[in-house]
């Protein structure tokens, strides 16, 4: 019996180091590909790099976040343990600041889109000077 739950345990233990593996090479992905598309915008001169760039790096840490998660489950040692909770703290500090961050940004962009928009409505509003010229001939 002993040794059906040690193959269990060696199994499940496989099961969840594959797991966040994967969950961790996503994270690194949805991160290369956030600093890949903020470059591509930087280059066009798009004006969300910045909030786009936080967004990304925000998803990236909540799958590496995910993989430090499970790895808590296998861990044998309370040393281990106080690593791995240290390394949650500091992401989920980052994470904090990342949405902090996003939460500015997309403030700080509402008024000016707000101010275009009016702008531009009231642009349009306004009758373009040859058409008058025209109407009164």
């Amino acid at each position: 019996m002993d040794t059906l739950y040690e193959t269990l345990e060696g199994y499940f233990a496989t099961v969840i180091q594959y797991l966040i593996l994967v969950i961790e090479i996503i994270g690194v992905l949805v991160l290369l590909f956030a600093i890949i598309r903020a470059l591509c915008e930087l280059i066009r001169h798009k004006g969300t790099v910045k909030l786009d760039l936080a967004e990304g790096i925000g998803l990236a840490l909540e799958f590496k976040m995910g993989g430090e998660l499970l790895r808590t489950v296998i861990a044998r040692d309370l040393e281990e343990l106080a690593v791995l909770g240290a390394v949650i703290l500091l992401r989920a500090a980052m994470m904090f600041l990342v949405q902090w961050e996003i939460r500015l940004e997309k403030q700080s962009e509402a008024p000016s889109d707000a101010h275009k928009t009016a702008r531009h409505t009231k642009a349009e509003e306004l009758p373009k000077p040859a058409e008058d010229l025209s109407e009164k001939l």
